[in-house]
């Protein structure tokens, strides 16, 4: 067996987006590490989902919403490990190619993400854990390669890796480790439409190495990593979990 065992216990964890996919998973591993998690989501309370948020203290956040992204930063009484995952595509049913859909799509991907991050940052300033305080922030494979359907969510997304670097260098002293990972292909509710079209399916499959779709659980192992102290001297970095797909 080649297993690793994450103990986060007296960890407090946030996790944006915690209500399904990818999010969902990341924040189940924590707490099944022994951290304290709480997740976010855009509906009024878990009980509006169909997935289990027991485990969580539940937040609802829009993160076009300014005032409620300051009010949720400033209403937690320590952070660790912050964990940027929440976005997505085609925000309001609009075309991202009209400039103000393309803003919308930008700010909830990039800026809202963004001003949550500086806003916590009191709060992982102050971190006892090993290592220090922790961001990870999830990409995708839209900020490499072009997906025309969806320009302002790429570039959104491009832009919180550059994010990554720029926050890790200027936070490096306080010390806060900021890094990344970018998952390929996953199967989420957001890549579920690709099953309806097999082209694009096949498309995508055609792009991956390893010749099949991630699952939440692939990406897990990554963030968990980069928030533990065997992560301590990493910072300013993007790890890739997608199967080789930018191999091809």
């Amino acid at each position: 067996m080649n297993e690793v065992e994450f103990r986060f216990g007296g960890t407090s964890v946030l996790v944006t987006g915690g209500s399904s996919g990818i999010g969902h998973a990341i924040a189940h591993a924590f707490a099944g590490a022994g951290a304290d998690v709480t997740v976010t989501g855009t509906r009024a309370a878990p009980s509006d989902y169909d997935t289990d948020l027991e485990p969580f203290s539940y937040v609802q956040l829009d993160l076009t919403d300014r005032v409620g992204v300051d009010r949720l930063a400033s209403s937690l009484d320590r952070l660790d490990v912050l964990v940027n995952n929440a976005g997505a595509t085609f925000p309001g049913g609009g075309d991202e190619w009209e400039p103000d859909t393309f803003a919308r799509s930008f700010e909830l991907n990039a800026a809202g993400p963004m001003r949550l991050t500086v806003a916590c940052r009191p709060r992982l300033r102050s971190s006892q854990a090993t290592g220090g305080g922790c961001v990870v922030s999830v990409l995708s494979m839209s900020a490499y390669r072009a997906v025309p359907i969806v320009p302002g969510y790429g570039s959104a997304k491009a832009a919180m890796s550059a994010l990554t670097a720029n926050l890790a260098r200027h936070w490096v002293h306080d010390p806060i480790r900021v890094n990344a990972v970018a998952p390929g292909v996953i199967e989420t509710p957001m890549t579920a439409p690709m099953a309806a079209l097999p082209e694009l399916l096949d498309a995508e499959l055609a792009h991956i190495p390893m010749g099949r779709m991630g699952t939440p659980s692939d990406v897990v192992g990554s963030v968990l990593f980069l928030a533990s102290g065997a992560a301590s001297y990493v910072t300013g970095h993007t790890l890739v979990v997608d199967g080789g797909y930018l191999l091809v």
